[in-house]
């Protein structure tokens, strides 16, 4: 006769609640994946948001309607948290013990001489004073090409561009609006006659010398190429200081490790657990927006001579294992998303 597992002998009361939880376990690890979100993402919404978004006409806003669903398929989401760091951004627990990218250990100093000078640590009074607030992450995929969505994406309350997309002359496909361009030094626009009109430039510091390159940006002093940066940077930015924001690192953070499940490697960058620019807006957009949408998102590595970028010839094929980023594990996190409804992707791309 083969022993009986141990928990068996327990007084029976034990044992009842000692099933309980395998019980309640099982049915955990059967309804969501290794992350916590939800495995049955055609699930249809639970009756009271249900209600709640009912009569709702197409096209008009509804409060809320991100964060809601994504909470249902991913119970862990906490809406709080700033888009941009502000004074207080060193009583922020989720961030102060984590170096660049995934906080801001180390850099007090630089922020506070930063913030000082800009001032201002949220959008606009306009937006900021809206009942509900459509967003839309406008990526560079080849996708957007010849979609004429121009117009869609400009009727966004707030558009949000990545490091140094163009917009003029694709304004057909890709809209004139622009929000915010969130953008790191070595993908900041370079020429300043490609800068557009009233947007607010955001730093995105995955390093120490981003916050230092931001510094001597905001104070208009000389840059220096040897700094610690990969490629050339831009030199200056046409904007004054309180056009200026920086990034809460935390939307890295949450992106990384609890979103994709990229390696943790004790809080700091390594091979594969850097999310890419998309991702991190996209979670900055949950926790800041009532209603998410995507274009230009996804890559096709079925069709090797698809255009990579909207804005240039090089091709899909162009692409290669990538050192900081998982791009798989990014698709699946951008997949779950789309298929909840927590997110529109205007372009199919996801």
């Amino acid at each position: 006769m083969k022993d009986r597992p141990a928990w068996l002998s327990c007084p029976s009361v034990v044992r009842g609640f000692l099933l309980i939880l395998i019980l309640r376990d099982f049915i955990l690890s059967e309804e969501y994946d290794k992350l916590g979100f939800l495995l049955n993402l055609d699930s249809k919404l639970p009756p009271e948001l249900a209600s709640k978004y009912a009569n709702f006409s197409e096209g008009v806003c509804k409060p809320g309607y991100a964060s809601a669903l994504m909470t249902v398929i991913f119970p862990k989401f906490s809406k709080p948290a700033p888009m941009f760091l502000d004074d207080s951004f060193r009583r922020w627990a989720r961030i102060r013990d984590f170096v660049p990218p995934f906080g801001i250990k180390g850099q007090d100093n630089l922020i506070k001489a930063i913030l000082s000078a800009t001032k201002d640590y949220r959008l606009t009074p306009a937006l900021d004073s809206l009942s509900c607030r459509r967003c839309i992450i406008v990526g560079n995929g080849g996708v957007l090409a010849n979609k004429s969505l121009g117009l869609k994406i400009d009727d966004y309350d707030v558009v949000v561009r990545l490091n140094s997309a163009p917009v003029k002359g694709f304004e057909k496909d890709v809209g004139g609006k622009t929000t915010l361009r969130i953008t790191y030094p070595e993908g900041a626009i370079q020429k300043m006659e490609q800068y557009e009109k009233d947007s607010l430039f955001v730093l995105a510091g995955f390093k120490w010398q981003d916050f230092k390159w931001l510094k001597y940006i905001v104070y208009k002093e000389k840059v220096s190429a040897s700094d610690g940066f990969w490629k050339s940077v831009a030199t200056r930015v046409p904007r004054e200081p309180h056009e200026i924001r920086i990034l809460n690192p935390y939307f890295i953070q949450e992106a990384a490790f609890s979103f994709i499940g990229l390696p943790f490697n004790n809080g700091l960058m390594g091979r594969g657990n850097i999310p890419t620019l998309g991702s991190v807006a996209i979670t900055m957009a949950l926790h800041n927006c009532d209603e998410v949408a995507v274009a230009g998102f996804g890559y096709d590595m079925s069709s090797p001579n698809a255009p990579l970028h909207y804005y240039e010839n090089i091709k899909m094929s162009a692409i290669k294992e990538s050192w900081t980023h998982n791009i798989q594990r990014e698709k699946e996190f951008l997949r779950k998303l789309v298929k909840a409804r927590v997110i529109t992707d205007l372009t199919s791309g996801i």
